[in-house]
């Protein structure tokens, strides 16, 4: 959320699990209830003009296990890999699931995803533009009439998706500044309405449109527009939609429930004094919409193999999920955009990744592949403190990943 506590939505989300998290270099750009669709198995087409991309290197079994083996740089109580596609698979795990009981991380183990959530968000949305229930061009603002200050300038779906809409810090919210305060605030209970109520009447950051800035609340609106659509919880869309078809049948979006039910991960946070709190149990109302969900890495591959595949969307609307902002679009920073309709990509020694990033206290993640496929990976790991140390982890893995 925001003023000192939304950097946890905004700014850490951001430079850690977004922009810097593989900033090895810079960014490619892209060349009433109704019952839920069947999948649109529709192959993607490469555009005759684009070259086709370069092989990726050999899987470096040593180097991967290596990246993931160090649980210190920074410090980690697990970490999971797992690499699939044309050019080869293999998944490890280190450390323990569980401190108390020493038990090690399993494939089936779930986790908290943060903003991988976004993805499944950005896929419900561009379906339901597909069906012509919504254009992506049209202003949010005449489909959720009243929740936004009415002197916001027009902000359109699609700014929304790909982080360009211009709204202004979210203020209000909780001081989140040290550990024992996340720990005082984890069960905290937000309702969608309660958060977008934290944005200020302006001014807008930017004009919409005009620059990029990763936020959480862009998703906020997103999801309530699926519910304004649907008629029904955007969770339960979700589900009907993305989950169910897939036999995505450890992925959830767990709504109120602190919990996370069945075999686990667990995650900790570093108190002040140095102890470990096992923080695994936390109400995810806070992040509802934009980073809420749980999943595993082989539920996470299966969905990401899909979404590519076509089998999701139709070719013009996943083409948008592989469309940056035109060029003279940046980040705040100055940077290239690097934020297309639900995904975020970067490229890691000449290799060009697609896919999102994500983090809750004690979790961090990372969904990404190559378009063509030859080479996806879904990372998990638990960082004992969320800052930008944990960039250390992700680049180490992805340079493992990309390094011939």
């Amino acid at each position: 959320m925001s003023s000192s506590s939304l950097s946890r939505r905004a700014v850490v989300g951001a430079a850690l699990s977004g922009a810097a998290v593989l900033a090895a270099s810079g960014p490619a750009r892209a060349a009433g209830r109704v019952p839920a669709p069947r999948p649109v198995h529709r192959p993607v087409p490469a555009a005759p003009s684009t070259p086709p991309a370069p092989p990726v290197p050999p899987l470096n079994v040593p180097a991967l296990r290596a990246a993931i083996g160090d649980l210190e740089h920074p410090q980690l109580t697990a970490a999971q890999l797992r690499v699939s596609g044309s050019a080869g698979r293999w998944y490890g795990t280190a450390g323990v699931a569980d401190r108390d009981t020493g038990r090690a991380v399993r494939a089936h183990d779930t986790f908290r995803i943060g903003s991988i959530t976004k993805v499944f968000v950005a896929t419900v949305v561009l379906q339901l533009a597909a069906e012509g229930r919504v254009a992506v061009e049209s202003p949010i603002q005449r489909r959720l009439p009243g929740l936004l200050p009415a002197g916001f300038p027009p902000i359109t779906v699609l700014q929304l998706l790909n982080h360009t809409s211009g709204l202004p810090d979210e203020k209000g919210a909780p001081d989140l500044s040290t550990p024992e305060a996340v720990a005082r605030h984890r069960y905290d209970r937000w309702t969608p309405r309660q958060l977008v109520a934290l944005l200020p009447q302006g001014p807008m950051k930017f004009t919409p449109g005009r620059k990029q800035e990763y936020r959480g609340i862009n998703y906020v609106l997103l999801a309530l527009l699926i519910e304004r659509l649907t008629g029904r919880p955007y969770g339960e869309v979700v589900a009907d939609r993305i989950l169910r078809p897939l036999g995505l049948r450890h992925t959830c979006v767990p709504g109120n429930d602190p919990r996370i039910h069945g075999p686990h991960v667990h995650g900790y946070l570093k108190m002040t004094d140095g102890t470990l709190l096992d923080i695994t149990d936390f109400d995810q109302s806070a992040a509802w919409g934009e980073g809420e969900m749980i999943s595993t890495t082989g539920d996470l591959d299966r969905f990401l193999t899909t979404l590519f595949s076509g089998e999701l969307l139709p070719s013009r609307e996943l083409d948008r999920m592989f469309t940056l902002p035109p060029e003279e679009v940046r980040m705040l920073d100055g940077t290239p955009a690097r934020y297309a309709a639900g995904l975020q990509t970067v490229t890691v020694n000449g290799i060009t990744f697609w896919g999102k990033t994500g983090e809750r206290f004690g979790y961090a993640s990372a969904m990404v592949a190559t378009r063509d496929q030859q080479r996806r990976a879904v990372l998990s790991f638990n960082p004992v403190r969320r800052d930008a140390t944990q960039v250390q982890a992700t680049l180490r893995i992805a340079n493992a990943l990309t390094k011939p």
